[in-house]
């Protein structure tokens, strides 16, 4: 193969995971031409509306997909979280790179802290998970919705439309624009358990040995551990983004340490685990937790909670 089409969005942050590994497959493969092809998808053109209203994450991979399944591009590379769980026939993930921090972070003009929040602080998000919780650690705070790229949502900080925001961490770090905001903090995982495959990246390619080949050298171990628990987690729970799942695995030494929660976006219900595991055992361990989660009420949970969702996307209108 001589030359390898990534399918990209336009976003700064996409982009920048694109020609990451562009250039790791350049170094890697000097005779190898890697080329970019640039599409605004749905989810990038309608920035004012929540979501899970217009249709989800998927909205972020369904036109890359499209555009390989037609053969103009070769491989996408995604942020793992905004990757469903099953994929069209004729694609496949092919791998998961290696994984940054993986925490929340809070990003504010005034506040140092989540703690430092006064009560009815305006919070941006419209992530159900971590709206359900913030509210659960703070049920005084006033949760609005936030769409937009990261440096719209930095813009609608510092234009005062939010007291604080809340941001995946590894894309802030990614662009470098930390500082552009007077306080960017981490968010212990104690108060906010982040969602499946948050800062990993994930390779999806046109299903063929020659293109998976290419790219398994990009294939992190720890970084696959993690992630195939979060992700059996959440297939075996059937969770797509309409509902509020957190769900992290960190791998220390041969122990895998894993954390989740499912529950109403108000956070008035809510059913979480902590469990440790030898890592011997990670390739069923996410199934199992979604089912004893299932045994105790999770699937009625977040099946309630789908009628909340709908009040909450729409109350901003």
């Amino acid at each position: 193969m001589k030359e390898l089409i990534i399918a990209t969005r336009g976003s700064q942050l996409a982009l920048w995971q694109s020609e990451h590994i562009k250039t790791l497959l350049e170094k890697r493969y000097s005779g190898l031409k890697v080329s970019l092809k640039k599409m605004v998808t749905k989810g990038d053109k309608i920035l004012d509306t929540p979501l899970a209203k217009i249709g989800g994450k998927g909205l972020f991979t369904k036109e890359l997909q499209e555009q390989m399944l037609k053969g103009n591009a070769h491989i996408a590379v995604h942020s793992l979280k905004d990757v469903p769980v099953e994929f069209p026939e004729g694609l496949t993930l092919a791998a998961i790179t290696k994984r940054a921090n993986p925490n929340d972070a809070l990003l504010s003009e005034k506040f140092a802290s989540i703690d430092e929040l006064p009560k009815g602080a305006v919070v941006g998000t419209t992530s159900l998970r971590r709206r359900m919780q913030l509210l659960k650690y703070r049920p005084d705070l006033n949760i609005k919705n936030l769409r937009g790229n990261i440096n719209t949502r930095i813009k609608k900080l510092k234009d005062g439309e939010y007291d604080a925001i809340i941001l995946a961490a590894a894309g802030v770090l990614r662009l470098g624009i930390e500082n552009e905001v007077k306080f960017f903090s981490m968010i212990d995982k104690n108060i906010m358990i982040p969602a499946m495959g948050q800062a990993a990246l994930g390779i999806e390619i046109v299903d063929k040995p020659e293109i998976k080949g290419l790219v398994s050298f990009l294939n992190d171990k720890k970084a696959v551990v993690e992630t195939t628990i979060e992700r059996d987690f959440v297939r075996v729970l059937e969770g797509g983004c309409q509902v509020p799942i957190g769900i992290n695995a960190e791998l220390k030494g041969k122990e895998v340490f894993v954390e989740a929660i499912v529950g109403m976006p108000d956070a008035s219900k809510i059913i979480e685990k902590r469990i440790k595991i030898d890592v011997d055992e990670y390739e069923k361990v996410g199934k199992d937790l979604a089912k004893m989660m299932i045994d105790e009420g999770a699937r009625e949970l977040l099946k309630a909670s789908e009628t909340m969702v709908m009040d909450i996307i729409f109350k901003d209108d």
